[in-house]
């Protein structure tokens, strides 16, 4: 409906023989002024030297004359603005859209026929997938699905950092703690090698070079025991991520490991001494000559940094997956100034592929707590932390009279988990509040959850009122939640364009506001009235903009609640 208003706007503007400028077209803040406001009087005005308001009034006729049946009303507003109010014949259609395009309401062509990869996650082996980890996949996967609703040919990709210091000191602590590859250990013992390791490695000199020692080991496999305590660790770490991405929701298609980057990134720094030059015996990018900061790509032990590996892995990408469009790399915002150097050195060797890739970094999520550390091992486990919430959540549901089964509790943790992690811009740092995130009140996946439920209600018993959906006798006047239920496309849309899932957030707790109102003021399913058809029907298309809504932020819908 915004395209087609800009539309009528430039017609109106070359009947009036006025220049096209580029113009806003917005909903107003209050209902009351319309359901589309356009500032293109007060623009056009300052570039022609005329009054706004005298401006839009001729514009105002021009649109009223093209009789578009979208439109019931234009009127100015202020110093020049244009309001538009959209009449019941459009939103009785929309309606019907909704009840009708199985599945694809809210989806758009941005992105169609383009293939699009996504990489997010990236916990590292022979560590704890811990919260921080879990708000990196719930970002990562909703960018996923903003993609998918664009019409991409989405590839989800993970990278997991199974070589490195971080390996070697949690190797040296599974030996400080008797740990061999017959041993019987989980996660949650090799989280405690790797802090032992790195606060040695921190802490005393001699475990250091023991370390790095091992580390060299570990890339070269020469140690026939250090290589099975190395498969064993890995294979653990993997078994256990694959289960915390099928509690998160995720579904990689392909894998890439930091073991098969390195060699493949050393080979590259090394044939191009033209962008990679010799510093103390290691090979850097030197970013300050492009305004950037210079980074260790092969370091002075002649092992690959994570630099190196990072621009293997977009060669492996295209290898693996094939030729693509675009390819997303979502990860703390901790790295940003370290991406932008890693683009411009990729820009140096492969532009192509720097082109197409796109960083984004995201704020970070902290507990009220304040800031993990897992080289200390003041870490929260993913899985503690996601039982914890489920715990609170069943007793929170429980107080209220209600029974829920284990299965919707998990799905109401989740809910409240991954809503309290994408209602804020991702940009930007927040913290975690337990006791918003579990509020069945507003502004909380649990609400919206809640709210999806209690239509599936009302619509059971509508059929056991005999009430079926319908358009036949439609309401003369337009109910609010019509007015805010037409918008999810747009919102959809803008918030890939501008990467942030909150938008989706917002729109679904304000749609699900006015729903409660529309619920606390109408009767549903009364048999009785005559309108009970068409809120049944309005009620079924907020359901499935609510569903939609919230699979974009990863979150189920329970039927019952």
């Amino acid at each position: 409906m915004k395209d087609t208003l800009k539309n009528v706007v430039n017609n109106a503007l070359k009947s009036l023989e006025l220049p096209v400028e580029d113009f806003v077209i917005e909903h107003p803040a209050l209902m009351s002024h319309g359901d589309y406001a356009t500032n293109v009087a007060l623009v056009v005005a300052k570039e022609v030297g005329q009054n706004p308001r005298e401006l839009a009034e001729k514009i105002m006729k021009e649109v009223v004359l093209q009789d578009l049946p979208e439109i019931n009303q234009v009127s100015i507003a202020g110093p020049g603005f244009i309001n538009f109010t959209l009449s019941r014949t459009f939103f009785t259609k929309q309606i019907k859209l909704i009840n009708t395009i199985d599945g694809e309401w809210g989806k758009n062509g941005a992105y169609l026929g383009k293939k699009v990869l996504v990489e997010y996650t990236d916990p590292n082996p022979f560590k704890e997938f811990h919260i921080g980890h879990m708000f990196t996949n719930i970002v990562g996967e909703s960018l996923s699905r903003l993609f998918v609703m664009a019409g991409a040919d989405v590839k989800r990709l993970n990278y997991q950092g199974d070589v490195g210091m971080h390996v070697a000191s949690a190797i040296w602590g599974m030996q400080q703690m008797g740990l061999t590859a017959d041993s019987q250990f989980g996660p949650r013992e090799l989280g405690e090698a790797y802090a032992k390791g790195a606060t040695a490695a921190k802490n005393n000199e001699s475990a250091k070079q023991d370390i790095t020692t091992l580390n060299k080991k570990i890339y070269d496999r020469s140690d026939e025991a250090v290589n099975q305590l190395y498969d064993k660790g890995r294979a653990v770490s993997l078994e256990y991520f694959e289960d915390m991405y099928a509690i998160l929701g995720t579904k990689f298609d392909h894998y890439f490991f930091e073991s098969e980057a390195g060699p493949k990134g050393q080979d590259l720094v090394l044939a191009h001494p033209e962008v990679f030059v010799d510093s103390d015996g290691a090979k850097i990018f030197p970013g300050e000559q492009h305004g950037l900061h210079t980074r260790v790509f092969i370091n002075r032990e002649g092992l690959p940094t994570y630099e190196a590996k990072e621009l293997a892995l977009a060669e492996m990408k295209e290898d693996e997956c094939g030729t693509h469009d675009l390819s997303v790399v979502s990860t703390a915002n901790e790295i940003n100034e370290y991406f932008k150097v890693l683009l411009k050195a990729m820009s140096l060797i492969h532009p192509d592929l720097a082109q197409k890739t796109e960083h984004i970094g995201h704020g970070m999520v902290r507990l009220t707590s304040g800031k993990m550390s897992s080289r200390t091992g003041d870490v929260i486990p993913a899985r503690d932390f996601i039982d914890s919430i489920k715990l609170v959540a069943l007793n929170k549901v429980e107080e209220s009279g209600r029974e829920v089964d284990e299965q919707t509790a998990k799905m109401v943790a989740m809910g409240a988990i991954k809503y309290e992690t994408l209602r804020g811009s991702i940009f930007q740092d927040s913290v975690f509040d337990e006791g918003n995130a579990l509020s069945f009140e507003g502004n909380s996946g649990p609400y919206l959850q809640y709210t999806y439920a209690r239509i599936q209600s009302v619509k059971e018993k509508a059929e056991k009122e005999g009430v079926a959906t319908g358009l036949e006798v439609i309401p003369k006047d337009i109910y609010d939640v019509e007015r805010v239920l037409y918008r999810f496309p747009e919102v959809v849309e803008e918030a890939l364009v501008d990467r942030s899932p909150h938008k989706v957030a917002v729109f679904l707790t304000e749609l699900a506001s006015e729903f409660n109102a529309f619920y606390s003021h109408e009767k549903i399913a009364d048999v009785g009235d005559e309108l009970a058809s068409y809120k049944l029907a309005l009620s079924d298309a907020v359901a499935e903009t609510l569903k939609t809504g919230l699979w974009i932020l990863g979150i189920d819908a329970p039927e019952r609640m």
